[in-house]
């Protein structure tokens, strides 16, 4: 009987040990995980962003963003080229999000094993007149999934996402909005906005006219028009997009006056692009009315600009 007492206390003993263990684990598990949710910028603040400052060892220049009227711009040589506003947006939503960003480290001696003592990468966001942010990179984990960051400054090294230095280290034309009109990129204008949609070449003039829910032609003749062709063209026209910019002509230069495309909008705007002709690889330059820069768009994407009367015939 004495052993059969001895043998229940012994196993209400280990058993409660064994819950009080796994309480400790979860707890803890718990409060490590909520301690490495953080955010290197409070939303509020990203909200007063003006400007954002990016560089990386391994590019020659540093990448400037700035933000006049509501509307992002890339800073190059002097000149101001639209920026992608998505783009821009996710970059900044990376820092104001509360995600896992576990603290590594807190002591300066231990920045040169990440790689952070002189950072590899950089990233600065101003207000107006105020530094928001000023984030220093440092190494990449061995599986490099992460990268590890610290505040100007500061000791504490946090580590996260590594996407944040694909950004950094992008090419610049990677924030350019190449898009010649930029409105699209949002989604704010689609192709239902397009009632008149005009081509100019030096073989003919087409002209697309919205009509109910279909479209009359001019200037062709088409017999039994595919409105579902004509809604698709129209839609590439106003999705056209560069694959940089070019500062070697200017929107004077008489070779832009050869073709021309006109988009005439619901809300009465009319886009005027005109192009040149297609170089010896197929590109051309392009500019539209009222900017001060030249797109040059690729071969490919050129190849969509211009269909012959057949492109449009019912099949």
């Amino acid at each position: 009987m004495t052993y059969k007492k001895h043998f229940l206390i012994l196993v209400s003993l280990i058993g409660a040990l064994a819950l009080t263990y796994a309480v400790s684990v979860i707890v803890t598990s718990y409060s490590g995980s909520v301690s490495s949710m953080y955010s290197w910028l409070d939303s509020r603040l990203a909200a007063r962003t003006v400007r954002i400052v990016m560089s990386a060892q391994e590019n020659e220049e540093e990448i400037e963003l700035v933000k006049k009227s509501n509307q992002w711009f890339v800073l190059y040589n002097g000149a101001e080229f639209p920026a992608r506003q998505i783009r821009i947006e996710d970059f900044i939503n990376i820092f104001t999000a509360k995600s896992s960003w576990p603290v590594r480290s807190s002591s300066a001696s231990t920045h040169s094993r990440f790689g952070i003592d002189q950072a590899q990468a950089r990233v600065t966001i101003f207000g107006e007149n105020t530094t928001l942010l000023d984030l220093l990179l440092g190494s990449d984990d061995i599986f490099r999934n992460e990268t590890y960051f610290r505040k100007a400054g500061q000791n504490e090294v946090r580590s996260g996402s590594s996407t944040v230095k694909t950004y950094i280290t992008g090419s610049i034309s990677s924030w350019y909005n190449l898009r010649l009109v930029p409105e699209t990129e949002n989604g704010s204008l689609d192709v239902s906005s397009v009632q008149k949609l005009s081509v100019y070449t030096p073989q003919e003039v087409q002209v697309f006219t919205r009509k109910n829910r279909g479209w009359e032609i001019s200037g062709i003749n088409v017999q039994k028009p595919d409105f579902s062709a004509i809604e698709s063209y129209a839609r590439g026209i106003l999705t056209i997009e560069g694959d940089n910019f070019d500062d070697s002509i200017t929107a004077s230069d008489s070779s832009l006056d050869l073709i021309s495309i006109m988009l005439e909008l619901g809300n009465g705007r009319i886009v005027t692009i005109r192009l040149s002709d297609a170089d010896e690889s197929g590109r051309r330059y392009a500019h539209v009315a009222g900017k001060d820069y030249i797109y040059v768009i690729p071969t490919w994407m050129g190849n969509r600009l211009f269909r012959d009367a057949s492109s449009f015939e019912m099949q």
